[in-house]
Parts: structure tokens; sequence; C-alpha cells
């Protein structure tokens, strides 16, 4: 105790003071005790790790998705977590990071819109364009390319029994849609 009656640590702190916390929760000190259940965890945490998410995703609208899905894995893994706040921002990282890559892989390998056709000329692309990709793969190879069902297993990396089966299978398939 001082001169004024103010009680204090060993250190000369009043143990009585207030202690600031930063506004955003995410970035508490570690001193801070942690809120004991997940719900509580869950409210405390939830805006603070969106905002750092929309920061490193750079996307207002994946940032909560991307911090749900992190804290929807911490919630099963809860009891075995010792610190749940180093574990779900590190989640955040690693989903942001990953939301990335998902993007540039789009951006360098964009869906062809689908076109359907408007004569009977195109209606053998519609045709095709139903089909699976291996199978649609074996029939143009086979049929356009003119190819021996041996460079055809090459080329879909699988045996030559296969290929007869994949062509087999799409040539009813096209038979259904276009014999009607």
């Amino acid at each position: 105790m001082d001169a004024n009656g103010v009680v204090m640590d060993e250190v000369g702190r009043d143990r009585g003071a207030a202690v600031s916390l930063p506004a955003d929760p995410a970035v508490l000190p570690a001193h801070v005790a942690a809120p004991v259940g997940f719900a509580e965890f869950y409210a405390a945490r939830y805006a603070g790790l969106v905002r750092m998410a929309t920061l490193m995703s750079g996307s207002v609208d994946a940032a909560p998705d991307l911090v749900q899905d992190c804290f929807v894995r911490l919630h099963a893994r809860w009891a075995s977590v010792s610190e749940p706040l180093p574990y779900v921002r590190r989640s955040v990282v690693n989903a942001c990071a990953s939301h990335h890559r998902r993007n540039a892989v789009v951006r360098r390998n964009p869906v062809p819109e689908a076109r359907p056709a408007e004569l009977g000329a195109d209606e053998l692309d519609d045709a095709l364009g139903a089909l699976p990709a291996r199978q649609r793969a074996a029939v143009v190879l086979r049929y356009y390319c003119d190819l021996p069902d041996a460079d055809i297993a090459r080329a879909l990396r699988c045996r030559e029994g296969t290929v007869r089966s994949l062509i087999s299978r799409a040539l009813a398939d096209l038979r259904k849609v276009i014999e009607p």
C-alpha cells in the first residue's frame, strides 16, 4: 500500500487499475484469459478474424465463409486443441492461401461457356458435350483422329479394353440423344 492507501503490486503498479484492451478481440494479449467454451470463444473472436481474413483474401464476400469453415474445423477438435486462438488464426491464414490458389487456377483455366445448338448441324456437338470427359475423348480420338485402340489407351492412360468400353457406352448415350 502506498501513502494514498492504494494497493500496489510488487513492481509498484496499482492493482485496482483497469487494464486497457485493444478494440479488436482477435488481437487480445496472451495474458488475458481466453473464454472457456466454444460459443464464447466464437463470439469473442469471429469479427476480428473476419477482418483479418478480409485483408488477407482481398474479398469481403469470401472472408466470412473462410472464417466460418475454420471455426467448423476447430469445433470438431475443440477438446484436443490446447490453444484455440493460434490454431484458428493459422487455419484462417491457410484458408486464405488456399482461396488465392483456387482463384489463380480459375483465372488460368476459365470454363468455356456452353453454347446450345440452334440448328440441327450442331446437334452432334451438343450431344458430345453432354458425354463425360473420358467418353468424349475416346470418341473424338477414335472417329475424328482415326486412332487405333492402343494409341487411344496410351493417350487416356488406360487399357485397350477400357477404351472399347468407353466408346461403346458413349455411342449408346449418343444414340439415345440423336435417335429419339
